[in-house]
């Protein structure tokens, strides 16, 4: 492909998202002038933007500390769903019990475990909010994790197990290969699961320095423009990650591309 196709290709790609996201903020601005919707109730995408540049550098440090705590429970989580999925394949009862259970935990709301884990970890502790993101990004991983690992085909497995490979060699070499790109769905999936965690997490309790506590006060005292700043700040560093993890994944799964 050359440079000019690749360009265009990858003009292509971004052209339609960059649309919809103009589109949906000249519509909203054009709702609250034009029904005049007050400030308290919701702003306007111009005001929340004024807000957020009357001190970008608070609002994205505290954004970067919220980021921190959604960062370490997701490698946690993350890391935690790929070793339990690896057993799962070589325990198959475990799996018969494990992955059913992890489908039915994913559909219990973090909401309702936040404050659970600020009583048993600490309100005001970061280990509550790294607990909470470990937990939601836990179970999307060992799902899809287990899912890669038990993709090869059983003709590929007899063909490895007739060479006489070893089972190391057979995970190492044929399933983990295989399990990439359900690792890396598990990882944009759980990009944005993690800074959800993280704020909601932070609304039960945290220092000062938190979006969610941030967001939270503001809101509490309709200031409605500021927690709309905060919310911005958290889509911002979530789109970071996401877009961090599609880079690795594109550089990782070149062969595949």
């Amino acid at each position: 492909m050359s440079s000019i196709q690749h360009s265009t290709f990858k003009i292509q790609h971004f052209l339609p998202p960059i649309l919809t996201f103009a589109l949906a903020m000249a519509a909203w601005e054009s709702l609250v002038r034009g029904f005049d919707i007050p400030l308290y109730l919701l702003p306007a995408p111009s005001q929340v933007v004024a807000t957020f540049m009357e001190r970008p550098v608070y609002l994205l440090g505290i954004g970067l500390a919220t980021f921190g705590n959604a960062l370490v429970g997701s490698l946690i989580g993350c890391g935690l769903g790929c070793l339990v999925a690896a057993a799962c394949v070589r325990w198959p009862l475990a799996a018969d019990g494990l992955v059913p259970l992890s489908v039915a935990a994913s559909a219990v709301p973090i909401i309702a475990l936040s404050p659970l884990l600020g009583i048993w970890l600490g309100s005001i502790s970061p280990a509550s909010k790294v607990g909470v993101v470990a937990i939601m990004t836990f179970f999307p991983t060992l799902v899809n994790v287990y899912r890669g690992l038990s993709s090869p085909r059983a003709d590929s497995l007899l063909l490895m197990r007739s060479y006489a490979a070893r089972q190391r060699d057979i995970f190492l070499k044929l399933r983990v290969p295989a399990a990439l790109p359900f690792l890396f769905n598990a990882l944009r999936i759980c990009a944005s699961l993690s800074m959800i965690g993280a704020v909601v997490a932070e609304f039960f309790g945290g220092p000062q320095n938190a979006l969610g506590v941030y967001i939270k006060t503001q809101a509490g005292i309709l200031r409605t423009a500021e927690a709309w700043s905060a919310i911005v700040v958290a889509c911002l560093f979530g789109l970071l990650f996401y877009m961090a993890v599609v880079a690795i994944e594109r550089r990782a799964l070149r062969w595949k591309l």
